[in-house]
């Protein structure tokens, strides 16, 4: 069946929401809401407060682009919304959305199923930076619920990591130490069940942090990535699996090291990737041939198809 513009409806670009996120999500939400109207969308920008149910249901709208990053927008809150709505959205479900958002339980998940991940382990309190250290550094020390690197900490002693803690701690969530893996860093896009070519990317950065992502000119980004066809395919379908594993669907983002003696290591899921002119998602489907307004468009066109979720 083709699709045309109509059969959409009425669309809601919902954007920005309260999270640390807020300022990248209005850019994101910014570019898909052209992107589609470059398309001959029907779509409206909607910039989500606490009363997004009556402002979407007083608008009228038939279904929703979800670029709201971070929690409140990525984390199952607003997918469970919409499902009381009965309006179809994009990307991952209230299941996939909450799973993945959480860096700790995602791991979980991983290891259960025997994919590679950093050792980590949870810093309730001072008692556990022992078992943290334990782990050897360098550690990374993450609030695991929040996105774009944001209270994300390199640390190389008991010392910076009892300060990484504490600061990681104000973002109001719970706080992971990883083992640092030494290497290069990928990420691969999924859009529906296909794994985009592989990014790798450079940064004179610590780490690829949120200065890195989204204001820094001296980034680099290699596509092709480097690897050989057979290692990219090899790894494209282990983010594949990885992604399905938390039960994220639809479109996303998988980011991965390879350490120095080639081996990978999976890292997170993010289930609303950035949508800027900085971000990953759009130069991976650059480089499959899709521009940006097709890419929103194949994104949308999801919910004709499965609905509420995926």
């Amino acid at each position: 069946m083709t699709v045309q513009a109509q059969d959409f409806g009425r669309v809601a670009v919902l954007m920005g929401g309260w999270s640390a996120e807020r300022e990248v999500s209005l850019v994101s939400g910014a570019a898909v809401l052209t992107g589609l109207r470059a398309r001959g969308v029907d779509a409206h920008a909607v910039d989500m407060g606490r009363d997004v149910a009556r402002v979407l249901r007083e608008g009228g709208y038939d279904r929703v682009f979800n670029v709201v990053h971070g929690r409140g927008g990525e984390d199952g809150q607003l997918q469970g919304v919409l499902e009381m709505l009965q309006l179809p959205y994009t990307g991952s479900g209230v299941l996939g959305s909450a799973l993945a958002m959480d860096k700790y339980r995602t791991k979980l998940v991983w290891e259960g199923l025997g994919l590679p991940t950093p050792p980590a382990c949870l810093i309730g309190d001072e008692a556990d930076l022992e078992r943290a250290a334990a782990l050897g550094f360098p550690l990374m020390v993450k609030a695991a619920l929040e996105g774009s690197s944001v209270g994300v900490y390199p640390v190389d002693s008991m010392q910076t990591l009892r300060q990484a803690w504490r600061d990681a701690s104000a973002c109001d969530c719970h706080v992971l130490a990883e083992k640092c893996i030494r290497g290069s860093e990928f990420t691969t896009a999924i859009l529906g069940d296909e794994a985009l070519p592989m990014i790798r990317l450079e940064t004179p950065h610590a780490f690829y942090d949120y200065e890195a992502k989204y204001q820094a000119d001296d980034t680099r980004y290699l596509i092709p990535c480097g690897l050989d066809a057979k290692q990219e395919k090899a790894l494209q379908a282990m983010c594949l699996e990885a992604f399905r594993a938390v039960d994220a669907c639809g479109w996303g983002r998988v980011d991965l090291m390879l350490d120095e003696a080639g081996e990978p290591w999976l890292i997170e899921v993010n289930t609303v990737p950035g949508m800027t002119d900085h971000s990953l998602v759009p130069m991976a489907a650059a480089a499959a041939g899709m521009d940006f307004p097709a890419l929103v468009w194949a994104i949308l066109a999801q919910t004709l198809e499965v609905g509420n979720g995926c």
